[in-house]
């Protein structure tokens, strides 16, 4: 079975195809590990060493890879489906194959280890520009470039060395080279091609000048200015990589200091700046504690507007990641009782809209709910607020119990609604199609039966 390299395009006439991935899990316990078994047949589909799509795996999921090229065997700690690699594949084909320019996969990376730069040339287009220097896999590729890859393709290294071979013998007997025969100069093309080379040769080129000559260089105003840039974004991506070595009080600060640009330029509320941001703080790993930030940055006495403008930074950080929900409930706890003591009746309400939001779980809620904690504010100032948050946590606990209880009884379910409107320190709760108003800590009163109820009167009905 075979799939479109750019999974993304379902052409069925797609000529770039390339193998399913297929791995098969070995081991047990701490010794399990999954080897790609087909990994030789889709790099070079990829036109890639298998050796990078396995070292971008482990960069993605966290594991140590092994490659035994010798016996064609690559492997990534851990146990891995098929779906999960194939999937992580599509990353890798998105970011060190496919052509930014055409999205086709007839690039080329061009490894310049001095400068520390890795290019990206595109044969059918041209485009040639540098790759996103912030990922891992970068510093394995400048460390194991493909020419220096055992598994990669020698093409270009022989057209390179065969053509200084003939230029020292051009030099010795001062005449043209006789291997320059028509089926020698198509091989030429081709390395040139595989090179990532320009074909085009200068208007001065005429035929009989050097054959050493650089030719492929382009050293006009633009190709030099956008050489600069490549060069500049190369360093801005090899200092990007050291950030892994500072603590993550400093990699948090970094985070602070973007969202706090992006806040002043009012761009928060934009999808491209919210995926760039949640990616930035992926690279850096401290996604589970940027909602603190958020909220330091972004929340004031006006939390319940702004946390609807907001919404989705706050939903993008913290959906489906209850470490990142738990760190958003101690933001609001420094918030609340440190900065806006006037917020604190207001509390259940707060509690309420990211809910509502699917900002914040029940579960995570309740659990918080349960018992004070030190770890952002004093034990005392979380017993304070946790106090004022009753009203709400008991309704999630009893919630789910009594709409079972009350359909188990053909009977409807109780809302309880809270009141976004109403000034600070107003509390307003009320239950939807009932008239038991809440009283005794939220408990429901006890109603004695009327001992006439079983008088009943025909006439009145």
């Amino acid at each position: 079975m075979s799939f479109n390299i750019d999974r993304s395009n379902t052409d069925p006439f797609y000529r770039y195809k390339m193998p399913r991935l297929i791995a098969k899990v070995e081991g047990k316990g701490n010794g399990i590990k999954t080897v790609i078994v087909n990994m030789t047949e889709v790099a070079k589909a990829l036109s890639r060493p298998p050796t990078y799509p396995t070292k971008f795996f482990g960069c993605e999921l966290g594991a140590q890879t092994q490659f035994d090229t010798k016996n064609d065997r690559y492997i990534v700690n851990g146990s891995h489906t098929d779906e999960k690699l194939q999937t992580l594949l599509d990353g890798f084909i998105k970011k060190f194959v496919l052509c930014p320019g055409c999205s086709n996969p007839e690039t080329n990376l061009v490894v310049q280890v001095k400068r520390g730069t890795i290019l990206q040339r595109c044969i059918a287009c041209g485009y040639n520009g540098s790759v996103d220097m912030r990922h891992k896999l970068t510093t394995f590729i400048l460390k194991n470039p493909p020419d220096q890859d055992p598994n990669a393709a020698a093409t270009p290294v022989k057209g390179k060395k065969g053509k200084k071979e003939r230029g020292s013998k051009k030099d010795e007997e001062d005449g043209a080279s006789p291997d320059a025969t028509p089926s020698t100069a198509q091989e030429q093309i081709a390395a040139i091609r595989e090179s990532g080379k320009s074909m085009n040769l200068p208007p001065t080129k005429q035929k009989g000048d050097d054959d050493d000559e650089d030719w492929g260089d382009d050293f006009t105003e633009e190709a030099i200015k956008q050489r600069m840039e490549e060069l500049s974004d190369a360093a801005k991506g090899l200092a990007f990589t050291d950030d892994l070595e500072k603590s993550a009080e400093e990699r948090l600060n970094i985070i602070y200091e973007k969202i706090k640009i992006k806040k002043d330029e009012d761009e928060l509320t934009k999808q491209t700046t919210i995926k760039e941001i949640f990616s930035e703080a992926e690279r850096l790993e401290v996604k589970d504690k940027v909602p603190l930030v958020l909220v330091e940055l972004l929340l004031t006495d006006k939390v319940l507007t702004q946390l609807q403008k907001f919404k989705g930074l706050f939903l993008k950080f913290c959906i489906q990641d209850q470490k990142a929900q738990k760190a958003l409930l101690g933001g609001l706890e420094i918030l609340i009782t440190r900065e806006y003591p006037d917020l604190l009746p207001k509390t259940s309400h707060i509690l309420k809209v990211l809910y509502d939001f699917d900002i914040l779980e029940e579960s995570v809620i309740v659990e918080w709910g349960k018992k004070p904690s030190k770890k952002y504010v004093s034990k005392e100032e979380s017993t304070q607020i946790l106090k004022e948050a009753q009203v709400f946590v008991k309704w999630l606990e009893e919630a789910e119990e009594e709409s079972d209880e009350e359909y188990e009884n053909g009977e409807e379910e109780d809302e309880v609604n809270f009141s976004h409107t109403e000034r600070v320190g107003e509390v307003k709760v009320e239950l939807a199609k009932s008239t038991v108003p809440v009283v005794n800590g939220g408990k429901k009163p006890v109603i004695e039966e009327d001992d006439d109820e079983d008088d009943i009167d025909i006439d009145d009905i």
